[in-house]
């Protein structure tokens, strides 16, 4: 009887053994055989237009700079994001330095990423990805901003190696809805006098498929896949106006109107008069017609949270229909946003409507 016993119990955990084994087989198999899962949406150029998923279109986009600010302003950035996206919306920029008043430190002394900033980056550029998006993500922010004030001792290699490392991680999170602008308005070569040129080509170097911009009024090096904002227009490579304001401001969008000394935020949150209006929608519409496209840029969705303002509010706001634009400067209005811009991008263009990702033969 207890041989019986005995033999029973080892045929059962042999038979144990060999379940656990075949399943242990199959699930190595799907292992191999299966891809890692990749993005959705692949963001590339062709010539002077861009391409997502290999079909072309116009960026159309919003410059959400001090996103990264908190984890609740990236919970704010995705939930609106489908809001965004149902206004036509198909691309916002975020950046892991900066932006001014937001010191978001996305980068340590050693020119490493900071996990705190790449984890909310990855959240924005996941999402953006589920939503069929595009994701500008910005390095360098050379500004005021607070951001560098543990960079001093920064030179060319250690800005390449940022600008490396931040491509590095886009490869090995396969983050592929995504272009980089390597140095924000040229600030940080203007500076220091480093060669956004060798940025690029620290980039490439790190993954040579990823798109890299140049942003500088200087003449756009031979390494910029795509062109954006302050850089000149050469004919040849894809530009996009990728921080568009209205011209028609007093004092300028960024100048006086929106800024003044001993106040660390912006002023007139998200305030426009008519003419600004009428501009922001003239020079959006050439340049979505004519180049390949424009993003939007607004104190209401780049504002840092100081000074009681509380922002950036990444959601589309109100009409700003107010017309004391100069009442309580360094107060909100309760209609302020950039409804009136996602309106028009709306009428004019419909919902953005991503191409389905094409599957290789």
């Amino acid at each position: 009887m207890e041989k019986g016993r005995m033999n029973f119990t080892n045929n059962r955990t042999s038979f144990q053994l060999s379940v656990w084994f075949v399943l242990l087989l199959v699930l190595l198999t799907y292992v191999l055989i299966t891809p890692v899962k990749a993005g959705r949406c692949v963001f590339s150029v062709k010539g002077q237009k861009v391409c997502l998923n290999d079909n072309e279109f116009k960026v159309i986009g919003l410059r959400c700079s001090n996103a990264l600010v908190s984890d609740a302003d990236v919970k704010e950035l995705i939930e609106n994001l489908a809001v965004f996206k149902s206004y036509g919306v198909n691309t916002v920029s975020v950046f892991f330095m900066g932006s001014r008043f937001g010191d978001v430190k996305g980068y340590r002394p050693n020119a490493s990423l900071d996990p705190v900033y790449t984890a909310r980056m990855a959240r924005i550029i996941e999402a953006a990805d589920e939503q069929g998006m595009v994701v500008l993500v910005g390095c360098l922010y050379w500004s005021n901003s607070r951001a560098k004030e543990d960079l001093g001792h920064w030179e060319q290699e250690q800005a390449n190696t940022a600008v490396a490392n931040t491509v590095r991680w886009l490869n090995e999170h396969d983050f592929r809805n995504v272009f980089i602008d390597p140095d924000n308005e040229g600030m940080a070569s203007r500076a220091t006098g480093w060669s956004i040129k060798k940025m690029i080509d620290a980039g490439h170097q790190a993954d040579p498929s990823y798109i890299l911009g140049y942003n500088n009024g200087a003449a756009p090096p031979d390494n910029a896949d795509i062109l954006l904002h302050h850089s000149p227009k050469d004919g040849v490579r894809p530009y996009i106006q990728s921080e568009g304001s209205p011209g028609s401001t007093p004092g300028g969008y960024w100048g006086s109107f929106s800024k003044t000394d001993g106040y660390y935020n912006y002023i007139r949150i998200g305030r426009y008069n008519e003419k600004m209006k009428k501009n922001q929608i003239a020079a959006a519409h050439n340049h979505i017609e004519n180049h390949a496209g424009y993003m939007l840029a607004s104190t209401w969705i780049q504002c840092a949270p100081h000074e009681g303002i509380g922002g950036p509010f990444i959601n589309p706001g109100g009409r700003a229909e107010n017309p004391d634009i100069n009442d309580n400067v360094k107060q909100l209005q309760t209609d302020a946003g950039i409804l009136w811009w996602l309106e028009w991008v709306k009428s004019t263009y419909g919902p953005w409507k991503p191409p389905v990702k094409s599957n290789p033969s």
